[in-house]
């Protein structure tokens, strides 16, 4: 994909690399699967702040995704390649046999004119959802299920894929995009390929003011407040008080495990995820 860059006019441009739409086939949406999405700005129902550093962003409009592909057994073309502002990964419009749309997120070398299937009987091909029994080992998946008919959730942002490692029993080993090894029953549903748009890493918003049309405030550090307003406030010049990092509610950082240890869950980990070294 052509890296699309601007010419540095401003600092902001100097900066600025923006996503290369080369695949986005149209720019507005359909309107039968588009429905109005509110903006709360961090607030609750009493108009007090319960999500911090929220606010100000553009106004959107929510694409309905089909995450269960549970039309069995009928084709569909892929009609348009959308951009969707709710997520990093395009999305793919289809138009079945019998006449019904829905948008699903769009794998990579997913093109228009293509056709795709969901069901036990579809071919291994991308963008095809298949049950994880009928997926040969190795083979790069997205959308998984982490249970059977709840629609995947499982690597859906933009150029993620995880590979199905092994089966055995009733589970399959799947391999996370983090290197976490976890086991998903054989009946749950998973899309072909790898999600699209993968130089999303690549972007760089070049300056504050394309953060805050996002709906992301500017964060302040903990050190520089006051007691009253954070646990690591206070103190003289630069010091820190010696206290251990912490978030506004006093949850500790760097190290602390918030995972529930009690997670039922946490039988179906075979392989904790791989740590970043740091430095």
């Amino acid at each position: 994909m052509k890296e699309r860059t601007s010419r540095p006019v401003t600092a902001g441009r100097r900066f600025y690399r923006p996503p290369s739409f080369d695949q986005v086939t149209r720019k507005e949406s359909e309107k039968s699967l588009t429905k109005y999405l509110p903006s709360t700005g961090g607030r609750n129902s009493r108009g007090r702040i319960t999500s911090s550093h929220r606010g100000g962003r553009v106004k959107r409009k929510y694409r309905k995704i089909d995450f269960k592909r549970n039309k069995h057994g009928i084709r569909a073309k892929v009609r348009y390649i959308e951009y969707d502002p709710n997520r990093t990964a395009w999305i793919a419009l289809l138009v079945y046999e019998d006449g019904e749309k829905r948008y699903i997120i769009s794998p990579d070398r997913l093109s228009v004119g293509d056709w795709v299937e969901s069901g036990p009987n579809s071919p291994v091909s991308t963008g095809n959802a298949l049950p994880l029994s009928e997926i040969p080992l190795g083979a790069m998946i997205h959308n998984i299920e982490l249970e059977p008919g709840r629609g995947g959730i499982l690597s859906r942002s933009a150029g993620n894929a995880a590979r199905l490692l092994a089966k055995e029993g009733k589970y399959a080993h799947i391999k996370m995009p983090s290197g976490e090894v976890r086991l998903i029953r054989l009946n749950a549903y998973a899309t072909i390929g790898r999600v699209s748009n993968i130089d999303h890493n690549t972007i760089s918003d070049g300056k504050a003011g394309r953060s805050r049309w996002k709906g992301k405030r500017p964060r302040v550090r903990g050190v520089a407040k006051n007691p009253v307003d954070h646990p690591m406030g206070g103190g003289e010049g630069k010091s820190s008080g010696g206290r251990h990092p912490t978030s506004k509610t006093g949850v500790l950082a760097k190290g602390y495990k918030t995972r529930n240890p009690k997670k039922e869950s946490s039988k179906f980990i075979v392989k904790r995820k791989t740590k970043r070294r740091r430095g």
